[in-house]
C-alpha cells in the first residue's frame, strides 16, 4: 500500500502520548505538533486511528500544502489542485479553516476562499459543482494557515473522535473521553489491569472514566458504535479494508470479555447524575460490568472481592471561584481518610486545576502531570496508597499563593486579546532592536493591575497590590484568570513564569529573598551580557525601564572615568565598560548586588583593576571629603526612593535628600563632566534651587522605549552638568 501523510489532533498536552500510540497503528512519526502529531503510514493505518485511537480528536489525510500569503494567493493554490479525485460528482463537502495572518485575519474569509477554489476548480472542467453542506456532508475538507502556508487535507474521522456515541448525556463539568483515555494511560492503567487489578472512581459523575477504563481494559475500539466517518463517502474510500477492521474489532470485543475481567465501580453523591453514568454505560454495552452507587466520598468503599491492586482515579471539583474553594481542602481530606482506609496498596490518581490541595490528602505524590482540562491548566497527581507515602495532611494556605482558573471567560478573553496585540505589536519592534528582555503589558486594563515583562522567552508577572478599596477576593480571583490567560496568550510552558506581587519596600526589604531557587540565566541588551533571577528577589536584577539610558552611557563612556552610585547589579558599569571608559568605579550597601555587579563586569570581561566594585554607604561616602582620585567624567546616580537599613549612616527620603546627594555628586563631577540623576517616586518635585547653581535638563521623555511609553511616570531622568 502507498504511504500518506496524516495530522492527527489530540488535545494539549497528550501529543506524546499521542505519538506513541498512533505507532501502534504503524503511523510512524514525522514529527510533533501543538495539540497533534505528523505521521504516515498507510490508508488502513489511518482507518485504524479512526476507529482505535482514545487519544484524537481528528485525522486528517494530507493532500497538499500551498502558499497563501494573500487571500488571491491561497485561491490559486486550491483552485490548482485536483479535487474531482476526492468529492463525489454531485456531492457536498464543507471546510474547516484554522489559522490567520495578515492578510486573512477572518476564518470564515479564509474559509470561503477555500470554497471558492473547490467549487471553482469543479466548474472551469466543465463538472457540476459540489455542494456546500455545513451539517452532513459527502467529505470534510481541513484547511490548516501557518505562516503563509496552507495545509490542505481531507477530515476522514469526519467528527472529534472524543464522541464514543455513548455519552448522549452528561453531569456538570464532564471530562471529555479522550481526555480520560490520557489520565488513564498516565495514571498507568493499562498495566495495573493486564496484573488484573481493579478500578474504581469515587466522585464519578457521569460516568466516563470508568466507562473508559472498562473500554481500554476489555480491548473495545472507542469508535465501534460510531456509525459515520469522513472516510466513507470520500472517493478514495477503501470498502474491503474499512470492513476488515470493523470485523477485526468486533472479535476483540468478544474476546475481551471472555476472560477474567476487572470489577469496575463507579460512585457520586448525586443520585441524579448516577442515572445519567447507568444509562450512558448502557448506551456503550457495559451495563452488566460496572456498578455505580450514590454514595458520598467520606462513605467510599471497595467490593468485598477487590483485587490486591488497583486504579483509583477521580477528578475531584476544582473550586473556579474563590467563595467555592474553602471546602475543597475538606473535600480533599475526606478523599485521602476514605482511600487509605477503603483500598492498600493500590494507586490513586487525582486529575485537578486546584493542585495545590493536593497536601489536604494525606499522601506523598509520587509523580505529577501537567494537562489541561479545556483551556484550564490542571495536573494529574499520583500517590501510592501505603504507609510509606502518609503524610500529615495540610491547608494549602501558602501566602499570597494563587492558581491559575477562570471565573470569568468573557473577562478573561479580553485580557487574552490585549496580550496578543502587544506581543505581536511590541514583539516585532524588540525583535526590529534586538532586545530579547522588554515589557508586553502594564496595567492596560485596570482589572489586571500587573506588569508583564519577556526575559529571553520566559515571563515575569509583577501584580501591583491593590488600593483598599478592592475587595481581595477580586483581586485574587482576577490575577488567577491573568494566571490562566498568559501562558497560552504569549505562547509560554506555565513553568516558564514567575508571579509576583509588589508592594512598597523598606529597609533591606527590597533585598530580602523571596526564594531560594539560585535560578540565574543570561540575557543580551545591547551586546552585553547581564545575570538575572526571576524568581529569588523582588526585581530580577535588570531595571528594564533603564534600557536607553543605559544605551546612551554605553554610546557617550568611551574614555570618560564612570561612576556608579546606588550601582544594584551594575547593568549600567557594564555599558560604561562596553562603550570603552577608561576605569569605573560602583557602590552599592548591598552584598547580594556587589557580587552580583561584579559577576556582571567578569561575564563582559572587564578588567578587575580599572572596573571595581565595593560595598559602601553611598550616603556615607558621598558627604564624606572628595579623594584626589575621585573625579568622574561620567555619574550615573539612580537612589531608592526611601531606605532605612541599619547598616546606613541615616535614613534616605528622596524627596526631601535629593539636593544634597546631587550636590554632593557634583563635587565629584569633572568640570566638562555629566550627571545622570533618576528616580522613580512618582510624586517627585526636583529642588528649583538645583536651577541657578547647575545646568540641568530634564530629558525623561527621551529615556524611554516604546514598550514603556503607556506608563511615562515609570522614572523620571535628568542630565545635570557644572553651569558654564
Amino acid at each position: 500500500m502507498s504511504k500518506h501523510v496524516f495530522f492527527v489532533t489530540c488535545p494539549k498536552g497528550v501529543e506524546y502520548l499521542l505519538a506513541d500510540e498512533l505507532s501502534t497503528f504503524g503511523l510512524g512519526l514525522v514529527r510533533n505538533a501543538p495539540a497533534g502529531a505528523w505521521v504516515e503510514g498507510d490508508l488502513e493505518a489511518g482507518y485504524r486511528a479512526c476507529l482505535w485511537s482514545r487519544l484524537a480528536n481528528r485525522v486528517v489525510l494530507h493532500i497538499a500544502e500551498v502558499a497563501a500569503t494573500s487571500a488571491d494567493e491561497l485561491y490559486d493554490g486550491v483552485v490548482h489542485l485536483d479535487w474531482q479525485q476526492h468529492i463525489p460528482v454531485g456531492g457536498s463537502f464543507r471546510v474547516n479553516f484554522i489559522g490567520e495572518n495578515e492578510a486573512i485575519r477572518n476564518t470564515q474569509f479564509g474559509a470561503q476562499r477555500v470554497k471558492d477554489g473547490i467549487v471553482d476548480r469543479f466548474t472551469r472542467s466543465g463538472g457540476k459543482r459540489p455542494a456546500v453542506e455545513a451539517k452532513a456532508p459527502d467529505v470534510t475538507i481541513s484547511a490548516r494557515l501557518h505562516r503563509g502556508r496552507l495545509a490542505l487535507g481531507i477530515d476522514i474521522s469526519g467528527h472529534s473522535l472524543h464522541q464514543r456515541g455513548y455519552r448522549t448525556e452528561q453531569g456538570l463539568a464532564p471530562l471529555k473521553e479522550n481526555l480520560a483515555a490520557a489520565l488513564l494511560m498516565r495514571a498507568g492503567w493499562p498495566e495495573i489491569a493486564a496484573e488484573g487489578g481493579d478500578f474504581a472512581d469515587p466522585m464519578c459523575g457521569s460516568g466516563t472514566l470508568v466507562i473508559e477504563a472498562a473500554m481500554m481494559a476489555l480491548d473495545i475500539a472507542p469508535g465501534r458504535r460510531q456509525e459515520r466517518f469522513g472516510f466513507e463517502k470520500w472517493l478514495g474510500h477503501q470498502p474491503e479494508t474499512w470492513l476488515a477492521l470493523r470485523q477485526e474489532a468486533e472479535k476483540r470485543a468478544y474476546e475481551g470479555k471472555q476472560g477474567k475481567v476487572p470489577g469496575f465501580q463507579g460512585f457520586d453523591q448525586d443520585a441524579r447524575v448516577i442515572s445519567t453514568a447507568r444509562n450512558n454505560a448502557r448506551r456503550a454495552g457495559l451495563e452488566d460490568l460496572i456498578e455505580f452507587e450514590a454514595r458520598p466520598v467520606q462513605a467510599f468503599a471497595l467490593a468485598d472481592d477487590r483485587a490486591a491492586t488497583g486504579l483509583i482515579l477521580v477528578n475531584p471539583p476544582y473550586g473556579e471561584r474563590l467563595s467555592e474553594r474553602q471546602a475543597l481542602a475538606g473535600l480533599y481530606e475526606s478523599l485521602g481518610e476514605a482511600v487509605k482506609k477503603a483500598a492498600s496498596g493500590w494507586r490513586l490518581g487525582v486529575f485537578t486545576g486546584a493542585p495545590e490541595f493536593g497536601k489536604s490528602i494525606g499522601l506523598r505524590s509520587f509523580k505529577q502531570y501537567k494537562l489541561f482540562n479545556g483551556k484550564l491548566p490542571a495536573k494529574l497527581l499520583l500517590f501510592t496508597i501505603d504507609e510509606a507515602s502518609v503524610r500529615t495532611p495540610r491547608e494549602p494556605t501558602a501566602p499570597g499563593e494563587v492558581l491559575p482558573r477562570i471565573a470569568n471567560e468573557e473577562r478573561a478573553a479580553m485580557l487574552r486579546n490585549r496580550l496578543k496585540k502587544n506581543r505581536k505589536a511590541i514583539g516585532q519592534w524588540a525583535r526590529r532592536q534586538q532586545i530579547s528582555c522588554y515589557r508586553i503589558y502594564d496595567a492596560d486594563m485596570p482589572e489586571y493591575a500587573l506588569a508583564i515583562d519577556i526575559y529571553e522567552g520566559r515571563v515575569h508577572v509583577q501584580e501591583y497590590a491593590a488600593p483598599k478599596s478592592v475587595d481581595e477576593r477580586s483581586a485574587r480571583e482576577r490575577l488567577a484568570e491573568a494566571l490562566a490567560v498568559i501562558p497560552d496568550a504569549l505562547g509560554i510552558e506555565r513553568d516558564q513564569m514567575v508571579c509576583k506581587q509588589r508592594q512598597r519596600q523598606a529597609g533591606t526589604s527590597q533585598y530580602e529573598k523571596q526564594d531560594v531557587s539560585g535560578e540565574f540565566f543570561q540575557v543580551q541588551e545591547h551586546g552585553c551580557t547581564l545575570k538575572v533571577n526571576l524568581k529569588d528577589y523582588l526585581d530580577t536584577g535588570l531595571f528594564l525601564d533603564h534600557r536607553p539610558v543605559r544605551r546612551w552611557i554605553q554610546q557617550n563612556a568611551h574614555g570618560k572615568r564612570f561612576l556608579n552610585l546606588f550601582c544594584y547589579t551594575g547593568a549600567a558599569t557594564v555599558h560604561a565598560v562596553a562603550g570603552g571608559a577608561s576605569r569605573s568605579l560602583s557602590l552599592d550597601l548591598s552584598n547580594t548586588y556587589v557580587s552580583w555587579a561584579r559577576d556582571n563586569l567578569a561575564l563582559n570581561h572587564a578588567d578587575p583593576r580599572r572596573h571595581s566594585v565595593e560595598q559602601e554607604d553611598c550616603l556615607a561616602w558621598l558627604a564624606a571629603k572628595p579623594a584626589p582620585d575621585q573625579v568622574y567624567d561620567l555619574i550615573f546616580m539612580d537612589p531608592p526612593t526611601f531606605s532605612n537599613s541599619a547598616r546606613m549612616a541615616g535614613v534616605l527620603d528622596i524627596q526631601k535628600d535629593h539636593g544634597t546627594l546631587i550636590r554632593q555628586a557634583m563635587a565629584r563631577l569633572s568640570s566638562d563632566g555629566l550627571l545622570i540623576f533618576s528616580n522613580n517616586f512618582r510624586r517627585f518635585r526636583l529642588d528649583e534651587a538645583l536651577l541657578s547653581e547647575f545646568e540641568v535638563e530634564e530629558v525623561s521623555s527621551r529615556t524611554l522605549d516604546k514598550d514603556f511609553q503607556r506608563n511615562t511616570r515609570i522614572h523620571r531622568c535628568w542630565h545635570i552638568r557644572h553651569s558654564a
